[in-house]
């Protein structure tokens, strides 16, 4: 199920309580494997209804180029929409709690049985998995550069610049950003602005 570029006052959710973003956000979060962006589109755009998907594209660029994890960066940014600082906490809370509990388990099952070769072999299927799902997010997501205000030769010459930049000459995030982020945004501004 695919969700419409912009959904209807009429269609549009939120979360009924603190509970329910708590709830919600430990379900995300028990979904996202190795990557989350795939399960947090899903999840808020499709699911929850709770943003568009032009919010969300929106919102996930702020919540990449702030410190921290982006995911939760997000949750802080959703929580705090609906609830106000309360709710950035009881987001975050919601993200990480039980997560964590299970990483900590994890954790000391994988140190007693990392050597064992069905785990290793586990292990690398999961990051196939995860390779995957991330791959099926960016395509999902790369709609949006059809309303994007930069022409999408541009927009396609940011992704491959950044690719080569991060990928293939190993150049630090700290300056990719910056420097191919903010052209991409004097081109945004540009255009909107003419």
């Amino acid at each position: 199920m695919t969700a419409s570029p912009s959904i209807a006052p009429s269609e549009r959710s939120r979360p009924s309580s603190l509970a329910d973003l708590f709830v919600s956000f430990t379900v995300l979060a028990l979904q996202g494997f190795g990557g989350v962006l795939a399960v947090v589109q899903r999840e808020l755009v499709e699911r929850k209804r709770w943003l568009t998907q032009d919010e969300f594209i929106e919102d996930w660029a702020v919540a990449q180029i702030m410190p921290g994890p982006n995911v939760v960066n997000l949750s802080i940014m959703i929580g705090a929409r609906w609830f106000g600082p309360a709710g950035a906490f009881v987001a975050v809370a919601g993200l990480l709690v039980v997560p964590l509990a299970l990483v900590l388990l994890l954790a000391a099952l994988h140190a007693r049985y990392a050597a064992h070769p069905m785990v290793a072999g586990a292990l690398r299927g999961m990051a196939a998995v995860s390779a995957g799902l991330i791959a099926a997010a960016g395509l999902r997501l790369a709609t949006a550069l059809a309303r994007n205000p930069i022409p999408l030769p541009w927009s396609l010459a940011l992704v491959a610049a950044s690719f080569v930049l991060l990928a293939w000459l190993r150049a630090p995030l700290v300056w990719v950003l910056p420097t191919v982020g903010g052209f991409g945004c004097l081109l945004a501004w540009r255009r909107l602005r003419a």
